[in-house]
């Protein structure tokens, strides 16, 4: 075995599970390469958050089949939210997967790799951080989620709120700088959770504050939120430290106070949009985003019109939008009828983002003419890349070389999904 190929689909949290995984592979002597054809071992790291997601898992599983019987010594693993505690109806549908992992526990996939090279991988893996990592990074710090919202299948995969101590996520994060990363984003189904489960009961900001004093380290971000945990020290935080960009990703669900409490989100409509006034008012530069499900069980053109009208005034300046998918094992999937027709969840759908993309419009446009930071990430299409401290998507064109550089930007044109700038005279150069 030489080969491994990664695939990954979903949230943050599964980019992070991949990248990591894919470094213990890597630790075993094992190269990654650009498509399962050229593999040896193939891994499937599944989302079914929406059942769009979990089909895409299915078809590329489906594909795995004659890639398998062709050379029965290629290695299929499936890991992610699709495994769950039990594997047994899982085996029987894909008989061809060598191995099942539930996120996080890459144990089962390193003990048959370290049988075929012939190596102890307790022994020859170390830290997991990514080798060669990009000019960003993700670091999970609290794993799991304790709220059971009822439309989530997250807690029954990933299980209950652990957080990683303080010292090993600073520890990573100076490893990850001495590679050359310069900004990290820190993950959690429920981030500003983080550390109510460790005894010394440290808290987000403190680990913020931790991270700020990082040498090398330029930005700071953190995702996802939840607005039950959103504390004042967290806000202050924000504020106050340098290295902590001022966006705030807040989903909020729903704007109606009976779906939230169908959904079993311990917040109200009112309470929400005061919890985003004290954000502005601290930080009054930051940027909102809020992610919204539309169409959940019972919800009534009423309910949803009080959603439409809680973006129109909250303005955010992203939406993440989506129409409610049954999830089998959830408690809405076992005791809510999915009586919204699917054209009607589209149209809902459809008239938030048109809503969204207004509210955009006339965000972003008014950022034309001004100057902004932005630390490069990559190329594309002939077009340096990156983003700004409140995460606008920059581009701009020039033939020198800027990966990792932070520069300084005449902002010339806009759209609601990005923005176009020049170069300035006077822009920071922060090679790796």
């Amino acid at each position: 075995m030489e080969s491994f190929h990664l695939w990954t689909i979903g949230c943050q949290m599964n980019k992070a599970d991949s990248q990591r995984l894919g470094s213990a592979l890597e630790q075993l002597g094992l190269r990654e390469v650009e498509t399962a054809g050229e593999a040896d071992l193939v891994v499937l790291n599944s989302c079914v958050v929406r059942q769009q997601a979990e089909d895409k898992v299915v078809g590329h599983l489906t594909w795995m089949k004659p890639w398998k019987s062709n050379e029965p010594g290629r290695v299929v693993a499936l890991m992610g939210c699709m495994v769950g505690a039990k594997t047994d109806d899982l085996a029987r549908r894909f008989p061809f997967v060598d191995v099942f992992m539930r996120p996080q526990q890459y144990g089962p996939l390193l003990d048959l790799v370290g049988e075929r090279v012939g190596l102890d991988w307790e022994g020859c893996v170390g830290a997991l951080a990514p080798a060669q990592p990009d000019v960003t990074c993700y670091v999970p710090i609290i794993h799991g989620c304790d709220l059971m919202c009822t439309f989530c299948i997250i807690p029954y995969r990933r299980g209950r709120q652990v957080s990683r101590p303080v010292g090993e996520v600073v520890r990573e994060v100076e490893l990850l700088v001495h590679r050359g990363v310069k900004e990290v984003t820190v993950l959690g189904q429920t981030v500003d959770a983080y550390g109510l489960d460790l005894p010394e009961k440290p808290d987000l900001a403190d680990l913020l504050t931790q991270l700020n004093g990082v040498d090398g380290l330029e930005r700071i971000r953190f995702l996802t939120s939840h607005p039950s945990f959103f504390t004042g020290e967290i806000i202050r935080a924000v504020a106050d430290l340098p290295k902590v960009c001022e966006h705030i990703n807040l989903p909020v669900q729903a704007g109606d106070d009976d779906v939230l409490k169908a959904m079993r989100r311990p917040y109200t409509r009112q309470e929400f949009i005061d919890l985003v006034g004290r954000i502005r008012d601290n930080i009054p530069h930051s940027s909102l985003a809020t992610d919204i499900i539309v169409g959940f069980p019972g919800e009534t053109e009423e309910q949803y019109e009080r959603t439409v009208d809680l973006i129109a005034e909250l303005r955010p300046d992203k939406v993440h939008c989506a129409a409610y998918s049954s999830r089998p094992g959830t408690v809405a999937g076992r005791t809510m009828e999915d009586e919204v027709s699917k054209d009607e969840k589209a149209r809902r759908r459809v008239r938030l983002e048109e809503l969204q993309e207004g509210i955009l419009t006339e965000i972003n446009s008014a950022l034309v003419g001004q100057k902004v930071d932005i630390l490069v990430e990559g190329r594309r299409d002939g077009k340096w890349h990156g983003r700004t401290r409140s995460d606008k998507l920059v581009f701009f064109q020039s033939e020198d070389e800027h990966l990792g550089e932070l520069v300084n930007l005449d902002i010339t044109r806009s759209s609601p999904w990005s923005l176009q700038g020049e170069l300035t005279q006077q822009y920071v150069h922060l090679h790796p």
